[in-house]
């Protein structure tokens, strides 16, 4: 054996596991990791907003109904992939090869099971529709499954290392996969189809991406190896996310079941027009949140100064971004989807009053994870999901367009409840919080109401195209002049950028 390959040192078996080592600089790694999740969060928004254009010409609302009567019911079963032990690996201040391997080959047996569970459904899914379509729907669906349970607790790993850089590529590079599947698909007439194949192609993308990142390999699993609180913390999340998920997708199948895959096809872009915004922004500073503030939990006046700025940093971002998506929803659909989606952009006003102040409420669960307090986040799921399900079925006589109002407005009333009861027994204050959101939120409206009278002045005298442009440069102007300028929060912003371009 050659003398170099001796003296190479042995791979330290806990360096997948040990987090010590990033306290040294945690805000350092939370701000350039959240700046390299956040590019590539717009690359993908990019890539996104690319796809939608052509598939949406490719395909009909048809289509996307009868992809989202399937997803609707399977999206609740693919909750059980993870159990919430993705995040019990990421939250847990010490833990072992023997724990993550006992817990890989958990998270593989759910989603074998969840995969053959998924294809018995498939004739009553296409019984509870009556639409025969969508048991083979259903059938392709289950086999991202399978891959989706293999890649939890690599994806797990890496995010409790803090590897942004690493989750981002994987992410970006798995979509494009999907997205380029769905496209040659849907041109060569694979219809609803297309979008099947997307997920299927997305998830198999997903695994390999992470397995080749990630240098940890699972040895077998371990009886008594300490994962019993693990499980149990993965229990709550879970328990919370079963009541979530029914809840924020009884509408869609409601909307399905009464008034058919035309008005869901319809119902479900807006609501995925919605959704974006806050994905592409919530997405990566929940990444980069929910490990910094597990490693600080027991450091209130730390935990309470992280959580704060994040808290600044999302809504800051969140807020004149869904304004004007608001404010322009007719031009935006219109350029994105064609003609044939115009009812979209009335859904989506009602859905986006919510969408306003729904950043707020999303960091809740930075505090639950992050505090260990799992328990207390099912506990609130349970009501919050019941209150949504009797907005929904007040709305549902009124078709789509009802249930999008009576969700905006069941959301907004839950705001003030849900982050007094996530802040409770921690260092941070309901008034902490409208300190951390009023500057955000006064400089939206002043900036939304400037953007609104530029469009009213140009009316229909320059082209969709033009008049969306103006109003967008006209309104990020306002809202930065009035951020930076009046309420002082460049200094915030420099800070962050500054801690980015370091090393």
């Amino acid at each position: 054996m050659p003398e170099s390959i001796k003296n190479i040192p042995p791979a330290d078996p806990s360096q997948h596991f040990r987090t010590d080592h990033l306290k040294a600089d945690l805000k350092g790694r939370s701000v350039r990791g959240g700046a390299v999740t956040m590019i590539t969060q717009a690359s993908k928004f990019v890539l996104n907003m690319g796809s939608t254009a052509i598939l949406a010409r490719l395909l009909t609302p048809q289509d996307y109904g009868l992809i989202g009567m399937v997803t609707a019911v399977t999206g609740l079963v693919a909750l059980f992939n993870d159990m919430g032990l993705s995040t019990a690996t990421v939250q847990r201040a010490e833990i072992n090869h023997k724990q993550v391997s006992t817990l890989f080959w958990v998270n593989v047996a759910l989603s074998a099971s969840i995969m053959l569970l998924t294809a018995v459904l498939a004739p009553a899914i296409a019984w509870f529709y009556k639409e025969p379509r969508l048991s083979g729907i259903t059938l392709v669906v289950a086999i991202a499954f399978i891959f989706a349970g293999l890649s939890v607790q690599h994806q797990a790993l890496l995010t409790r290392q803090m590897r942004f850089k690493d989750l981002a590529a994987v992410d970006l590079t798995s979509m494009f996969v999907g997205v380029t599947t769905a496209i040659i698909s849907a041109r060569y007439g694979a219809g609803y189809w297309s979008l099947a194949f997307m997920q299927v192609a997305m998830a198999i993308a997903y695994t390999v991406g992470v397995w080749t990142m990630c240098g940890w390999r699972p040895g077998p699993p371990v009886q008594g190896s300490g994962v019993r609180s693990m499980l149990a913390f993965g229990g709550n999340l879970t328990g919370f996310s079963v009541f979530n998920y029914f809840a924020r997708n009884l509408d869609n199948i409601l909307i399905g079941r009464v008034w058919g895959a035309g008005a869901l096809g319809i119902y479900s872009k807006a609501y995925g027009l919605m959704m974006l915004p806050l994905q592409q922004i919530n997405g990566p500073i929940t990444a980069v949140a929910v490990p910094g503030l597990s490693r600080l939990h027991s450091e209130p006046g730390q935990f309470r100064s992280h959580y704060l700025k994040a808290l600044s940093l999302i809504t800051g971002t969140t807020m004149p971004v869904v304004l004007l998506m608001l404010i322009l929803s007719d031009q935006i659909v219109g350029l994105l989807l064609g003609p044939q989606w115009r009812e979209v952009g009335v859904i989506f006003q009602l859905l986006g009053i919510s969408a306003f102040f729904q950043p707020i409420t999303n960091t809740s669960g930075w505090l639950y994870i992050s505090t260990g307090r799992a328990d207390r986040m099912f506990k609130w799921g349970i009501f919050s999901s019941v209150f949504l399900v009797i907005s929904f079925w007040l709305g549902l006589p009124y078709g789509a367009r009802g249930i999008a109002l009576s969700y905006s407005i069941a959301k907004l009333l839950q705001t003030a409840p849900c982050m007094y009861y996530a802040t409770r027994d921690t260092s941070i204050t309901m008034l902490d919080i409208i300190n951390a959101v009023k500057q955000p939120l006064i400089a939206s409206l002043v900036a939304g109401a400037f953007a609104f009278g530029v469009q009213f002045a140009i009316g229909s005298s320059l082209p969709v195209w033009a008049t969306t442009i103006i109003s967008a440069i006209a309104m990020g102007l306002i809202y930065l002049l009035i951020m930076f300028y009046i309420f002082g929060a460049k200094e915030l912003y420099s800070s962050v950028l500054q801690q980015f371009k370091r090393r």
